[in-house]
C-alpha cells in the first residue's frame, strides 16, 4: 500500500473531517488516547479522564495558545523541563494573547470576577424575560411562513439580540454588532490559519463602539450592565483599563453569540429529523433541559480547546515534554465509549449527563454556560409550543441518514452553515 494512502488525515485542513469530525476522533482514540499526530507537532487527547486532566490542571497547563490554536510554533525556544517563566515573558507575542480565553493564574481569575456578576442567577432571570418576548415574537414569525432557515433568521439573530441585551447595547446599534460577528472567517476553518485572528478581526469592526459605551458610562453612569462593567475593579483594588473592558466585552460578545447559534441549530436539526423526540418534548416541556444536555455531548458547537504543557508532565501514561502543544478534544472526551455507552447515540437523561466537557472543565470553565443553557431553553420550548411539527424542508433533499446537511469547515467550531425546515402550527 502506498504511503499516501496509509497518511493519516489532517485534522486541521482535511475538509472530511472539518465536516464530521466523529469518525477520526474515533480511529485517534483507537491509537492511543493521548498521541502525537502524524502530520503536526501537537499531542491529541481524545479520553474524558485524560481531556478531564489536562483542563483541571492548570498549574502545569498554560492557556497561552487557546486563542492562537496549536497550528502556530511557539513564539520561543522552550528550554529545560519547566518554561513557566519563558511563558510568562513571552506571552505577548501569542496570536491572541490579549483575549480573555488565553490568560493564566490570577490575570485570568481577576479579569474573570470582573464578569461574574453579569453572569449572576438573578440577571439571568430578569433577562430571560425578554429573551421569551424574543423567542415568541421570531418563532410566531417563523410559524406563520411555514419555513424557515434555522441559523440566519432564527438562531443566529436571536442569541445576537439576546447577548446584545444582556449587555445593554443600545437597540440601534444591534444590527452593526450582528454584521461584525457574522462576517469574516469562521474561527478555525481553512481560511484561517490562527484561530486567534478571526476574534482580532471582529475587535476591529466592533470594538470602536465598545470602546465608546465603556468611555460613556464612566462619565455618565446609568443602571445597566455596560455601567457595571465600566465601574468594575479587580479584586485587589486597581482598575482595568478601558481597551481590557473592551476586549473582555467583545469576546463576550463574538463568542457567545456564535457557539450558541451552533447549539441552537444543531439541536434543531436533531429535532426535525426525530419526530419522536419532538412529541415527548411537547408532552413533557420538562425535560428540554435533559434533551439540551444530551445535545451538548454528542453536538457540543465547540470541539476542542488549546494547552500548552509548562513543564515535563505526563497525560495518562504518555510523557509530555515541557513546550508541548496539546489539543484537548472535547467531542472526542463527549464520544468516548471508555466514558459513556452508546456514545454515538442520543439517549435522553442520560446518567450523569452533567459530567460532559461541552463547557469545558475547571478554572476556564465556559463563563457563559448559564446564559447558553437559558438561550436555548427558552426558544426550544417557543418553538416546540407553537408547532405541532419540524421537519426538514426538501432543500436538504435525500433518503433519511444521507440528508445533504453542509457544516462549517472548522477544526473549533461544529454547526450548520444552513438549516432549513418546515414548520406547522397548531
Amino acid at each position: 500500500m502506498s504511503n499516501d494512502a496509509t497518511k493519516e488525515r489532517d485534522f486541521f485542513t482535511d475538509r472530511s473531517v472539518l465536516l464530521d469530525p466523529y469518525l477520526w476522533l474515533d480511529e485517534s482514540r483507537e491509537k492511543g488516547r493521548v498521541r502525537k499526530l502524524d502530520s503536526r507537532d501537537v499531542l491529541m487527547v481524545t479520553g474524558f479522564a485524560e481531556a478531564s486532566e489536562v483542563l483541571l490542571n492548570r498549574d502545569t497547563f498554560s492557556s497561552a495558545i487557546a486563542a492562537a490554536g496549536p497550528t502556530a510554533p511557539l513564539p520561543f525556544e522552550p528550554q529545560g523541563g519547566d518554561i513557566t517563566e519563558q511563558i510568562a515573558e513571552h506571552h505577548h507575542k501569542f496570536v491572541g494573547s490579549e483575549q480573555f480565553i488565553s490568560y493564566d493564574g490570577s490575570r485570568h481569575t481577576a479579569s474573570r470576577s470582573l464578569l461574574r456578576s453579569l453572569f449572576m442567577p438573578s440577571r439571568l432571570r430578569a433577562n430571560e424575560e425578554y429573551m421569551r418576548e424574543l423567542a415568541d415574537r421570531m418563532v410566531g414569525g417563523a410559524v406563520s411562513k411555514g419555513q424557515s432557515e434555522i441559523i440566519s433568521e432564527l438562531a443566529t439573530p436571536y442569541v445576537t439580540l439576546v447577548i446584545g441585551d444582556l449587555l445593554g447595547v443600545p437597540a440601534e446599534d444591534r444590527a452593526i454588532l450582528f454584521e461584525g460577528v457574522t462576517s469574516g472567517p469562521q474561527p478555525g476553518s481553512i481560511d484561517d490559519a490562527d484561530a486567534g485572528s478571526s476574534l482580532m478581526q471582529i475587535a476591529q469592526q466592533i470594538g470602536k463602539l465598545f470602546f465608546g459605551y465603556i468611555e460613556d458610562r464612566r462619565a455618565n453612569p446609568r443602571s445597566d450592565v455596560l455601567t457595571e462593567l465600566a465601574s468594575a475593579e479587580y479584586p485587589d483594588g486597581s482598575v482595568p483599563t478601558t481597551q481590557e473592558l473592551v476586549m473582555l466585552a467583545v469576546f463576550l460578545f463574538a463568542a457567545g453569540q456564535d457557539t450558541s447559534a451552533k447549539l441552537l441549530g444543531n439541536a434543531i436539526r436533531y429535532l426535525a429529523e426525530n419526530t419522536a423526540m419532538q412529541a415527548t418534548l411537547r408532552e413533557y416541556p420538562v425535560k428540554i433541559h435533559a434533551f439540551i444536555e444530551e445535545m451538548l455531548r454528542l453536538e457540543g458547537s465547540t470541539k476542542v480547546t488549546f494547552r500548552v504543557a509548562r513543564k515535563d508532565t505526563h497525560i495518562g501514561d504518555v510523557a509530555v515534554p515541557a513546550g508541548t502543544r496539546v489539543v484537548s478534544s472535547l467531542a472526542g472526551a463527549n464520544h468516548d465509549p471508555a466514558r459513556w455507552a452508546d456514545p454515538h447515540a442520543f439517549v435522553l437523561e442520560r446518567p450523569k449527563i452533567m459530567e460532559h466537557l461541552a463547557f469545558g472543565r475547571g478554572a476556564h470553565t465556559c463563563i457563559g454556560a448559564a446564559l447558553a443553557r437559558a438561550e436555548v431553553r427558552v426558544i426550544l420550548e417557543r418553538l416546540l409550543a407553537r408547532t405541532s411539527r419540524i421537519a426538514l424542508s426538501e432543500a436538504h433533499h435525500g433518503p433519511p441518514g444521507k440528508r445533504e446537511l453542509h457544516y462549517e469547515p472548522s477544526y473549533i467550531i461544529r454547526g450548520l452553515e444552513s438549516l432549513h425546515v418546515e414548520l406547522t402550527g397548531k
